[in-house]
């Protein structure tokens, strides 16, 4: 049996008996007017994080998002886009499609914006979309990518990058991990369907993203997961596993690569009432600026004593430049 088979199999059981433990989230719950959210799709929501940020969805947004869960996410997209089929969602497991068809109809009882016809539910393999290029806004999936192993993972995020618009959006959410996993963790599928055994470090995970062409990249959240004891788990030390919320832009890749928003800032306390770098950066004074790490060490680099550098926050939420 394959790990895709493995994980299949997870999450047709997820499906068919809810599992409220299996992808924990200390997210909390949505709360927006007259947005009412099915106790169902909360116990099935099978994720490490949210997707769904205002404002990447204005303009009623065509969405795309893949792996479906109980559908709790995707009724939030459609939310903000009340239109048939403006949401579409995809999953390979026939169950969780059904469930979430179910579950959508009591979000209709308890919603009335709501029509399940808003959301178009599509079998199809994340590896190879139903989907035209160029014809999504925003792409999301959240405790998936991390399942799949290297080959599998480029292709994915590769054709993430096909469906969508130029400067659309792949919004995403999965664990990491900064620590080596000895290879009995690694190659265990169950481990690595529960989210778990396939968490990559921050940088590799980005490099993923940029190597597809991505020319921007917002870490917009790093939160605490989950834990690998030795009593549990087959490792001799302890390994902390994060979450991460981030999202990669399509736009043209710059000459210098690609502008990675790690959550730095700068800010000038000079003479001068700001400081323009004459590359288009300029600092008001004693006004902090969001920057990309390529700006933070293009700065840096100027050896001013008038600029001061926070360190990464992993939390950026727009506003800067690069």
């Amino acid at each position: 049996m394959s790990y895709l088979e493995t994980t299949h199999n997870v999450y047709k059981e997820a499906a068919l008996t809810p599992d409220v433990g299996l992808c924990c989230t200390t997210n909390p719950i949505w709360e927006l007017p007259g947005l009412k959210i099915p106790r169902i799709m909360q116990e099935m929501n099978y994720g490490c994080g949210s997707t769904v940020h205002a404002r990447d969805l204005t303009n009623n947004p065509k969405m795309l998002y893949v792996g479906v869960g109980g559908g709790m996410e995707l009724l939030q997209f459609a939310y903000f886009n009340r239109s048939k089929g403006g949401v579409i969602g995809l999953d390979v497991v026939d169950e969780m499609l059904e469930a979430s068809r179910k579950n959508f109809k009591i979000a209709e009882e308890q919603n009335d914006w709501f029509q399940s016809n808003f959301v178009d539910l599509r079998k199809g393999d994340a590896m190879n979309l139903p989907v035209e290029d160029n014809s999504i806004d925003v792409a999301a999936q959240n405790c998936l990518f991390n399942i799949f192993k290297s080959d599998d993972l480029k292709k994915a995020i590769e054709e993430m990058y096909r469906v969508l618009k130029p400067h659309g959006k792949l919004v995403m959410s999965d664990p990491t991990c900064e620590q080596p996993m000895n290879d009995e963790l690694r190659n265990d599928e169950r481990l690595r369907a529960l989210c778990l055994s396939g968490s990559l470090s921050i940088a590799d995970y980005v490099k993923a993203l940029t190597d597809a062409g991505f020319g921007t990249i917002e870490i917009r959240a790093r939160k605490p997961y989950r834990i690998l004891d030795p009593k549990n788990y087959p490792t001799d030390t302890l390994i902390y596993i994060e979450s991460i919320e981030v999202a990669a832009i399509k736009d043209p890749m710059p000459a210098d690569g690609p502008c990675i928003f790690t959550g730095r800032a700068a800010i000038y306390f000079g003479e001068e009432d700001y400081f323009d770098d004459g590359l288009g950066h300029i600092l008001l004074k004693n006004q902090p600026l969001a920057i990309c790490d390529k700006t933070t060490a293009a700065l840096q680099a100027l050896e001013r004593d008038d600029i001061f550098f926070s360190e990464s926050t992993f939390h950026y939420d727009g506003g800067g430049c690069c």
